[in-house]
Formats: C-alpha cells, structure tokens, sequence
C-alpha cells in the first residue's frame, strides 16, 4: 500500500488547463479503477474523471471552482499502484498551481512550510498568473498567497482586484464556455472579410406544413419545429450553391485552397447553463426528414440539459442560430471560423404583406445570412439565400 497521485490529465483535445466543477468523493472514500471521481470545465464540455486508482481518497489537493493546468496534483489515494492510461506528467514534472480546500490546504503547508514573505521579496506565481495579474493591473507583489507553496494564484489576483475595487462593480472571471466563445468571436473578426445579407419570407405554407406534420401519424413523438425546414431549406440551398458548405485554408507557402465539403454537418447554436454553445449534427444532408427532426430535437434536449459531449461541440461546416427564439426580429451573425457562410433566423410575426397589388397579413420571417467574402461572392450568397427562402415560403411535399 503506498500514496498515489492523480494528475490533471489532457483527455484529449489539447487541454492546458480546466476548472475543477465538482468532487464526487471526500477523503475517507473508497474507490476503484474507473469510479467516477472529479467533474471538470474545459473551453468546450463539462467532463467527468475516473480514478485512475484503487484504494482509500487521502486528499483533496485542489478546491471547486479553481481552475489549474494539466498535470496539477488534484487528489492522493492510498492503495494499489494501479494506473491507466491518461498520459499524465510524473510527480517530479509538475507542481500545485492552486489553493486546495481549507482542510487540506492546511495539512499540505505543514509538510512545505513556507516563510511568511516580505513586502519587499518577490511573489511565487506561475507565468499565466503574472500575465494575468499584469493584464488587470494589480502589482502581483501586493497579492496574499494561498497557494500550496506559498504561491500566488489566479483565484488571489481575483479576490485582490475584488477587495481593491470593491466600488468597481461585480467582475465575473471569463472562463469555459464563454471565453471560448469570446476567442472565436474575435479571430473570427480578425480573419473573416464578412457581408451579411437578409430577406423576408413568407411562411404561411411553412406554418401549414408544420400543422400537417404534427398531424401526420409518423411523427408522432417527434417535436416538429420551424428549425426542421430551416435545416433542410439549408440543405437544399448547399446542393443548389456547394461552395457555401466549404472552408479556406492558408498553405504554409502563403498560397490558400478552398474544401468544399462532401457532406453538410449542420452546426446550431443552443443557449445551454454554460452560456452559447454550438453542437453539430453530421451528415445531416444523408438523413430522411423524419431522422432529421429527432437529430434536431435531440441535440436541443441535450445541449440545454448540459449532455453535450467534446466531439459533438467540434465540427461542422455551416451553422444556423435562431435568434427568433429570445423574440428577436433578426441580426447579423458572425461566421465561425473554419466555415463560411452562418444563416440567423429571426421570429415569425404578423406583418402586412404586399400580395397582387393587394395587402394583407401574412406570418412573415427575417433570414439573414453573413458569409467569408474570400470564398462566397455575393451573386452566390445571395442565390443561397433565395433558394433557402424559397424552400421556406413554398415547402415541398413531402420534405426533402
């Protein structure tokens, strides 16, 4: 029987550092190989951890809601020497960056004691913990350690700026979700030659066709939707016009190509607890109608209930948001990186509506659509949006 340590691991998609969400044991546990046993934030999913070891939790070494680099000590197990395969640093190639929970915080710095620190004398603070300090503007010096070393962490710059700027407002750390929002946003900005185009439609035989599906003895138990003609009008509006399913690549030699994709993996923006999130569903040009509104509705269901999984948060090759649904008229999209074209939709209202020189009321919706200008011109943008708008104002029947 010996102590194991847990490290931090990288479970798979280039992880530097995550946000401890939630301990599934307390010291005392016991727990096998695979138990689950950490609840962890990364840039895209909430993931569960399981024990890489056999035996009985000694400590917790990082506290919930601290957010540490990979290879962190975040839990010792005393038991077997039984480890699988994370791929994690060694006890001698990484250090604690955080504070742990007061108990154990405690029992740690009376193993690695160390000497209150003068005014004067330097802070301990890993490099991403200066920068941020710098990027605030708080002299990391002047910030109390809790660290397990006597180090400065990310959560004391926090607390530091909090009680120095008590009469600043609420600052609320970036992290997750939506920090990783904010940098696609921005690169997106940084890289795309953006348009945004839109038109009205009439939707009054949408509306029919939904009341008729809803009817339909087939899909019955399946949730109809505006969403279902949107995706497959955006389906059939990528067969008419291809390059809008497509993505640019800058070659090493300064030269770019242009993949057009084979298959329409349709990416939707969801509003889940974490903040925005954008799953996609693959090969959704391949799928009948019926499978297309259980794909719909199933990654809805899942995106609000936070089910989403890191490889159904990766991917896709043209999105669709549906702004209409916060009671929106319309807006102008931003293109996600690695994509081209991103289609909004806003909510459907009664407007008036000029019909044979007559007017009238009629269920009107704004689809906007914002496209990479290096890939889409606008004679073609504007041809996809025709035909998605078409497909809306006059469905076929049955779907296609």
């Amino acid at each position: 029987m010996n102590e194991q340590i847990f490290h931090l691991p990288d479970v798979g998609e280039g992880l530097t550092e995550a946000e401890i969400v939630r301990w599934r044991v307390q010291p005392g546990d016991e727990v096998s190989v695979n138990d689950p046993i950490l609840d962890i934030e990364t840039a895209k999913a909430v993931v569960e951890l399981p024990s890489p070891f056999a035996g009985v939790v000694d400590q917790l070494l990082v506290a919930e809601g601290q957010v540490v680099a990979v290879g962190t000590p975040v839990l010792s197990v005393t038991g077997q020497s039984i480890l699988i395969g994370y791929g994690v640093m060694s006890d001698t190639a990484s250090s604690p960056t955080t504070a742990a929970t007061p108990a154990t915080t405690n029992s740690l710095k009376s193993q690695h004691a160390v000497p209150a620190r003068e005014n004067s004398a330097k802070a301990l603070a890993k490099p991403p913990v200066r920068a941020l300090a710098r990027s605030l503007g708080v002299n990391v010096n002047e910030v109390t350690p809790t660290g397990v070393y006597g180090d400065v962490t990310r959560v004391d710059v926090e607390r530091h700026l909090t009680g120095a700027k008590s009469a600043g407002g609420q600052r609320i750390p970036v992290r997750g979700v939506q920090r990783t929002m904010a940098e696609t946003m921005m690169r997106s900005v940084r890289e795309i030659p953006q348009v945004t185009i839109w038109r009205d439609v009439d939707v009054s035989a949408m509306v029919q066709a939904m009341a008729a599906l809803k009817e339909h003895v087939d899909w019955q138990g399946v949730r109809v939707t505006p969403m279902l003609f949107v995706a497959s009008a955006i389906v059939h509006a990528v067969r008419r016009s291809p390059i809008t399913n497509s993505t640019w690549h800058d070659l090493s030699d300064g030269s770019a190509e242009i993949e057009i994709h084979s298959g329409v993996d349709l990416a939707m923006a969801v509003a889940g607890p974490r903040g925005l999130v954008v799953p996609h569903i693959a090969g959704i040009d391949r799928m009948t109608p019926l499978a297309r509104g259980a794909a719909l509705a199933t990654l809805t269901t899942r995106a609000r209930d936070d089910l989403l999984t890191p490889t159904e948060l990766m991917g896709g090759t043209i999105t669709v948001t549906n702004v209409g649904v916060f009671g929106t008229d319309g807006g102008t999209p931003i293109v996600i990186p690695g994509q081209s074209a991103i289609i909004a939709t806003g909510r459907i209202m009664e407007r008036p509506w000029a019909i044979s020189g007559g007017l009238t009321v009629r269920p009107v919706m704004t689809v906007s659509m914002a496209f990479d200008h290096r890939v889409v011109d606008g004679a073609t943008g504007s041809a996809f949006l025709a035909d998605l708008t078409d497909y809306l104002a006059s469905p076929p029947t049955p779907l296609i």
